[in-house]
Formats: structure tokens, C-alpha cells, sequence
């Protein structure tokens, strides 16, 4: 179980969360939809302190942090914890494929070589990159980049992966690819925090739903109450606007 409670985060006079809480059991998938600029991607970078919350706090299991007082050895319990999945990717392009699945768990989780070479293979194999061990990111299309992003995260085997917009920076056709592979990983079992505009993957993966905006979590419920009876009106209307653009029919 994941609790979040009380997050807010200002960039200067700009409050960009303003209080957020929400609740993840173990094994489920929360997606997290809301337009641009409403806190979305600051929240996932303030869990796994990628920046750092002016208040809130957070529950991940047995570990419960305060965000504003977190310590360095706090921060690093939370990391480990937790795997977050780019929309930049965010590979080492000097490194291949298998090199940037195996860095973590050599580098931070000081697993020894062979047996993160093993655990890389595997990874890679899973979200059907068996052919591309050697090959380096600019070999690689976005949707295969990205797929290496997720078997890096999964490697790790985290509690939680977090996922920022992870087919935003993809060409249209190189979505499905990935979106099958985080459908296999929530198959797993495995906790996932996801931010899209994928409206079909939230409708048939998530099981909770969060519509934030202005910084706040203004509804959340089923993917079937926000996506046929949204109580609050900013939701209905964000809806509307996404549904139509993206020509999705839920």
C-alpha cells in the first residue's frame, strides 16, 4: 500500500501543488490524467524526490517519510523502492541496450556482473527486445528506447514504477508497442503510478483514476465513474476536449 498525503510544492510564488493525497493498493494501477501544467509530473518527481516537496508526507509499505525533512538515507530507501520510466527515455546513449538495463543493478544495487547481465537478458526478452542486446539508443526507434527504459525499471524490481507521460514523445504508430508491454507489466502484478493522455489504456488498465488540476486531485474513482459519470464539471469538460482530440471511444 501506498499513501500520499498533504503534498504541496512551490516554484517560487507558483504553487504547483496545493495539498495533494491519494492511496495505491499493492498490485494496482492508478493513472493520472489532468491537462498540462496541473502538477501531474511534479507529484511523481516529488515521491521519488526527484524534487523536493515543501510538505506532505508518504507511506510506501513499512517506510513512512516526511518530504520536506527526508534524510539522504530516507531518500535512498524511497529510490529504492520505486523506478520511474521518462518520456525522454533517459538512456546513456554511450551504453547498449543490455548495458542500460544492467547499470542500476551493478551501479546502486551493487549486484554483482554476471548475474545483472542474466537479469538484463531476461528483462529485455520480456518486453521483446531478445535480438537487441548490442544495440545502442540511436540504433534504437522511440518505441524500442522506451521499451528498454521500462525493462530497466522492472529490473530493479521495484514496489512501485512510476510512469511520466511514457508514449508522449513517440510517433503515433510506435505507441501500441509500448503500451502493450506496460499492459504485460501490470499483468505482473506489479504497483504502477501512470501519467497519460492514453485514455484506452487508462479506461482498460487502471483501477483507480486521479483528474488533477490547478494542483489539486479534483475527482477520483473507477475508470468507470470518471469516464461515464464525472460528478465534477472541470472533469466532464477536460474530458470531453481529451476524447475528442484523441477520437477514443470508452
Amino acid at each position: 500500500m501506498i499513501q500520499v498525503r498533504g503534498v504541496r510544492k512551490s516554484f517560487g510564488k507558483n504553487e504547483v501543488l496545493r495539498g495533494v493525497g491519494f492511496d495505491v493498493k499493492k498490485g494496482g494501477v492508478v493513472v493520472i490524467l489532468g491537462p498540462s501544467g496541473s502538477g501531474k509530473t511534479t507529484l511523481l518527481r516529488c515521491i521519488n524526490f526527484l524534487e523536493n516537496a515543501d510538505d506532505g508526507e508518504m507511506t510506501i509499505g513499512d517506510l513512512s517519510v516526511r518530504f520536506k525533512h527526508a534524510t539522504k538515507k530516507e531518500i535512498l530507501r524511497v529510490r529504492r523502492r520505486t523506478a520511474m520510466v521518462f518520456q525522454s527515455y533517459n538512456l546513456f546513449n554511450n551504453k547498449n541496450a543490455i548495458e542500460n538495463v544492467m547499470e542500476g543493478l551493478v551501479t546502486a544495487r551493487k549486484i554483482p556482473v554476471a548475474e545483472a547481465y542474466e537479469t538484463a537478458k531476461r528483462q529485455l526478452d520480456k518486453v521483446g527486445l531478445s535480438g537487441k542486446y548490442d544495440a545502442y539508443p540511436s540504433q534504437l526507434s522511440g518505441g524500442q528506447q522506451q521499451r528498454v527504459a521500462i525493462a530497466r525499471a522492472v529490473s530493479l524490481n521495484p514496489e512501485v514504477i512510476l510512469f511520466d507521460e511514457p508514449t508522449s514523445a513517440l510517433d503515433p504508430e510506435l505507441v501500441g508497442e509500448v503500451l502493450a508491454v506496460m499492459r504485460a507489466v501490470a499483468r505482473e502484478g506489479i504497483t504502477m503510478l501512470v501519467v497519460t493522455h492514453e485514455m484506452s489504456f487508462a479506461h482498460d488498465i487502471a483501477d483507480h483514476v486521479l483528474f488533477m488540476d490547478g494542483g489539486l486531485v479534483v475527482e477520483e474513482g473507477t475508470p468507470r465513474e470518471i469516464f461515464t459519470r464525472p460528478k465534477e464539471p472541470r472533469t466532464r469538460q477536460f474530458l470531453d476536449r481529451i476524447l475528442l482530440k484523441y477520437d477514443y471511444s470508452i
